[in-house]
């Protein structure tokens, strides 16, 4: 069975939003050598509407690099209550159950599917245990304000620490998965 691997940058104070404005000081040879282990360790992408159309705003333009040939090929599954397709960019759309739908990817053969970003998704999943390792890459920022990383979960959530890997940029990636 394949893995549901959620990757999420997020500042000391618990922000999410506009990590391009607070994370790129940070992002050096060991930032791009971790995402890449994850991205090449993976068959499939999976976004929300707000991750999918911000990467498909960019990704497509870029080429020239094996990191970005991997996520610009890889199939992108799309969770989504608004969009009417996601056929851009190797795009398919999740229609209805959601939850099931992601269950039946993770029953496919294949690698990892890495989802990236955080947001109203994860409520699903989580709450359906579907998520089987997050990346927390803890930056050392304070963004003051912003959205933040699980805002609106209801439901309180154990996690097992399964890795803790640190770069000399001084970002700490924390990979937890849910508690049995």
């Amino acid at each position: 069975m394949r893995k549901l691997v959620e990757s999420t940058f997020v500042t000391l104070d618990g922000v999410i939003g506009d990590p391009h404005v607070w994370g790129a000081p940070y992002w050096d040879e060991e930032h791009q050598g971790y995402g890449a282990k994850l991205l090449f360790g993976a068959d499939a992408l999976l976004l929300g509407r707000e991750t999918y159309e911000g990467f498909a705003q960019v990704w497509p333009g870029r080429s020239g690099d094996p990191y970005t040939d991997r996520i610009n090929g890889m199939p992108k599954y799309v969770a989504s209550t608004t969009l009417k397709d996601a056929d851009a960019w190797n795009g398919t759309l999740i229609q209805g159950d959601v939850a099931a739908a992601v269950a039946e990817l993770k029953r496919q053969p294949g690698e990892n599917i890495l989802k990236f970003g955080t947001g109203s998704l994860d409520r699903t999943l989580i709450e359906n245990r579907l998520v089987d390792e997050f990346h927390f890459w803890m930056f050392p920022t304070i963004a003051g304000g912003g959205d933040r990383l699980l805002d609106g979960l209801v439901d309180l959530t154990h996690l097992d620490l399964l890795e803790t890997t640190r770069f000399k940029s001084g970002i700490i990636v924390l990979t937890y998965g849910l508690k049995p």
